[in-house]
């Protein structure tokens, strides 16, 4: 084993980052980055972050009502409890630690609108808050004594002991041992389990695999969200999303014929709950026959479009689009996961001294649909709630001794064969989109658990690639089991 830690933290995004922060310094911590350390859902987060600053013209009660219809009333509501009243503190803090919210000329935090939101409580960077956030939480991280980083570190296998777990993790090429009293899984979505997804490459939900194999409970992970929005490129997998905030400003959203339908679906409009503006948008294309859509913000001012959303603006150039002038083309695509390892309001596991944070949890707080901008709430408050529970148990036991090192199986071996991650790709994308065809989830969840089958006979050869056709496989099927026995 190379080292021992009292945590071992699986993540680089939002979640990871501010949980390292919340650790006192006499925690010894390592953080494990699967690729380069920018590199995380939460940097692409574009809105902002849902919080109520101003109780004057908003209330807890109006923002938990609003997450809580957006979810269906499917929700956690001691979980929506906690994220709306401890999260404010937690915004703050991150100002504190460098995050630049844009600000009103009297210094207070600028807030927008976004859809399913009854006030204005979105705080945001412009339109790159995500990056904003953690930028400045990197930047603090990378100043602590007791936080080691390991970037580019594929973490390929986990055990569990008595006393805490060993990783096993792939760093240039050669095999890493590391031993920990705890260990928090902060590890992102699942998008790449989809062939079109909004989110970034290492988003192909490993912490869940992992989590799922070492015994831990997953809950509800056909819960995916359908971003109405995404820019409706032709060719690329990842497709980068057009924010709430753009709807939440005055953009509207257009049928082939450039024509305003979405208020002919739900009396919200463009500001519906991102469901329902998906499954809108799904219902119009198969009524004009046509899967071309439109965003249309070119009545607002050019200035104010450029300055509200220069990320946005110079990314659609990039495609050809000047959404100043231009209709932006969207299409739904896959977003985000409001299910995942299951966690109880200390984010803790059903495994003794697992926990898990961010999009790779289910925390219940967002029922059967997240509202816009809580995520990166989520992410902050029940990180660090995570970071103070296993400090508290770190003071009451100390370190535990870890037990037998387990044996380490070789990383050599044969690749893997090619074509695998298309197929499960291709499988979900059919067969589990906005409006699923039940009709064909038996024979899709046959079809994963071939794959499976194959990916687990054998030794292959411990690669990126290996580990994560692994994960997407052990996802897709826990989707499709889910919803061929009816337990979304």
């Amino acid at each position: 084993m190379d080292k021992q830690y009292d945590v071992v933290i699986v993540g680089t995004g939002a979640a990871g980052l501010y949980a390292a922060i919340c650790f006192p310094q006499d925690v010894s911590v390592l953080l494990l980055s699967k690729r380069e350390l920018s590199l995380s859902n939460s940097s692409l987060a574009q809105g902002g972050v849902a919080c109520v600053l101003d109780t004057v013209h908003d209330a807890y009660k109006l923002h938990i009502s609003d997450t809580l219809i957006a979810g269906k009333y499917k929700n956690t509501l001691a979980a929506v409890e906690k994220l709306v009243k401890e999260g404010p503190a937690d915004v703050l803090k991150t100002k504190e630690l460098g995050v630049d919210y844009d600000l009103n000329p009297d210094g207070t935090m600028k807030k927008t609108l976004e859809a399913g939101h009854s006030r204005n409580r979105i705080v945001h960077h412009k339109d790159s808050t995500g990056k904003a956030i953690v930028d400045a939480l990197l930047a603090a991280v990378q100043r602590l004594p007791n936080v080691d980083i390991l970037d580019n570190a594929l973490l390929y296998s986990m055990h569990k002991t008595l006393g805490g777990f060993y990783l096993s993790v792939l760093k240039d090429g050669a095999p890493r041992y590391f031993g920990c009293s705890y260990c928090l899984l902060a590890t992102g979505g699942i998008g790449r389990v989809y062939q079109y997804t909004t989110n970034s490459a290492i988003a192909t939900g490993d912490g869940i695999a992992f989590a799922h194999m070492l015994g831990a409970k997953v809950r509800h992970l056909s819960r995916v969200q359908f971003h109405p929005t995404a820019f409706a490129a032709e060719k690329d997998r990842e497709r980068f999303l057009i924010s709430e905030a753009v709807r939440g400003e005055g953009a509207v959203l257009l049928n082939c014929h450039g024509e305003r339908f979405a208020f002919d679906y739900d009396k919200r409009g463009e500001l519906a709950p991102r469901d329902v503006v998906s499954n809108a948008i799904i219902r119009e294309s198969l009524k004009t026959g046509s899967e071309r859509f439109y965003l249309d913000i070119t009545h607002k001012p050019a200035d104010f479009v450029r300055e509200r959303f220069p990320m946005i603006y110079e990314r659609c150039l990039e495609e050809g689009v000047d959404i100043t002038k231009d209709r932006i083309p969207v299409f739904p695509c896959q977003h985000y996961l409001m299910g995942g390892i299951d966690v109880d309001l200390q984010s803790r596991t059903s495994i003794d001294g697992l926990y898990a944070a961010g999009e790779c949890a289910h925390t219940g707080v967002h029922g059967a649909n997240r509202l816009a901008s809580n995520s990166l709430l989520e992410a902050l408050v029940y990180s660090r709630t995570a970071a103070e529970d296993i400090t508290r148990l770190l003071r009451k036991y100390g370190r535990r001794p870890l037990g037998l090192e387990p044996a380490h199986r070789p990383v050599n071996g044969r690749p893997i064969p090619h074509g695998f991650r298309s197929k499960i790709r291709a499988i979900l994308q059919d067969a589990y989109f906005v409006l699923p065809k039940p009709e064909k989830y038996e024979q899709s969840y046959r079809e994963i658990e071939d794959i499976i089958r194959v990916l687990f006979s054998e030794n292959y050869q411990i690669s990126a690639d290996f580990v994560e056709a692994k994960s997407i496989a052990v996802v897709a099927s826990i989707i499709l089991d889910e919803v061929r026995e009816g337990n979304p």
